[in-house]
């Protein structure tokens, strides 16, 4: 599927609002409703758009914290690690990445004593190191589609 000027436009209109109507996009970008709605499900079917997702804020439902702690596994410890941290709660956003580290997670936690509790049951899988998030400079930002 090409992206197009209109599939271009289309996706900035779902990234800065998902919860447009398609007759709303429809009038942004100068095609009818019924059009938007087919383009919307060609990308979906291409994996252009993963999907859909409220964005809450951890602060407001009673976190008190946000931290960025990154991982350096033990030998032999990346793998059960992998398959370890999708199931913790606190973690919402995790990478594995190059470099010195292998993991860098973003977490949310209760308080300084939740965070210890947390950075405790990290010990046997790797060395870390946690940054604490004092505020968010950019809001998750669109993604611009490359052109030719």
């Amino acid at each position: 599927m090409v992206l197009d000027a209109i599939n271009i436009k289309i996706l900035k209109c779902l990234q800065e609002n998902a919860r447009l109507s398609n007759a709303e996009i429809g009038r942004q970008v100068g095609i009818t409703s019924p059009a938007v709605s087919e383009r919307i499900k060609k990308m979906e079917d291409m994996g252009i758009i993963e999907g859909y997702q409220a964005i809450v804020s951890p602060f407001e439902i009673g976190y008190q914290l946000k931290a960025i702690i990154t991982l350096r596994a033990f030998m032999g410890k990346l793998k059960p690690f992998l398959e370890k941290v999708k199931t913790y709660d606190e973690v919402i956003n995790c990478y594995r990445i190059t470099g010195d580290e292998n993991i860098v997670m973003e977490v949310v936690l209760k308080n300084q004593k939740h965070l210890e509790s947390f950075i405790d049951q990290l010990i046997s899988y790797g060395e870390s190191k946690t940054q604490i998030v004092l505020s968010r400079v950019i809001k998750q930002k669109e993604v611009i589609p490359i052109t030719k």
